[in-house]
């Protein structure tokens, strides 16, 4: 009974179709996309690797001028740090490099909220579908009163696909959402910090400057690693 495939089938594709017709035309060309970022979010990168890259760069910037960062800048692997220090190097006001990034920022939450919604409305919809299954089930088994032997599986699939709708919004649709919202505070408070980071070596700041104002980005037990970075650097 519970691996009825008309029950999957009418819960599985009756939810995603309402979902897809709830939304606009980026989320139903997207959907494939936005199904692998909730199985295998991005990777964000480790803030405190970040952070040491940062007074690395602010320490070298202080004496030797943003232009020395022409190189080194060309090799870092986490793109929005290697776009905002190169909107420094070459020139930008900080109002403008800030507004940029800033701008980068709101747009990649935009983006996120469109995954976490539809994924969101699976939720909702699914129990729907669910319920709409059984009592097609049991009209089904009402018109087959004749056949007291065909009563049993047919009340069993008819509550099948309650069970699938449950399961599937709890289960899978629900996590998938949350897993989506998580991974989107990580990468965006990441590139919050960054922006702070910019900020500062574009303002010459010292690394001991940088650090205390990066710190608070992350959790208190990586505070003294940075700190011991910024008293080497």
């Amino acid at each position: 009974f519970l691996a009825s495939p008309s029950s999957i089938i009418l819960v599985v594709g009756g939810t995603i179709g309402a979902t897809l017709a709830s939304g606009s035309m980026q989320e139903a060309t997207g959907f494939v996309k936005v199904l692998l970022k909730a199985l295998m979010p991005p990777k964000v990168p480790d803030s405190t690797e970040t952070i040491q890259t940062v007074l690395e760069f602010a320490d070298r910037a202080r004496r030797d001028g943003l232009l020395a960062l022409e190189e080194p800048v060309q090799e870092l692997e986490d793109e929005f740090l290697q776009r905002g220090v190169q909107m420094a190097v070459d020139g930008n006001d900080p109002e403008v490099v800030r507004e940029v990034l800033e701008t980068d920022i709101a747009a990649t939450e935009d983006r996120h909220k469109v995954g976490v919604g539809f994924f969101n409305r699976c939720t909702a919809y699914a129990p729907g579908f669910g319920v709409a299954g059984t009592v097609i089930g049991l009209i089904d088994m009402l018109n087959n009163l004749s056949d007291p032997s065909s009563l049993g599986p047919a009340i069993g699939v008819a509550f099948a696909t309650t069970l699938w709708g449950v399961f599937l919004a709890n289960y899978l649709f629900s996590p998938m959402a949350n897993r989506l919202r998580t991974s989107s505070i990580a990468e965006l408070a990441h590139k919050n910090m960054v922006v702070e980071g910019v900020m500062a070596i574009q303002a010459g700041a010292g690394p001991r400057s940088v650090a205390e104002r990066l710190a608070a980005f992350v959790a208190p037990a990586s505070r003294e690693a940075i700190e011991s970075g910024a008293k080497s650097a």
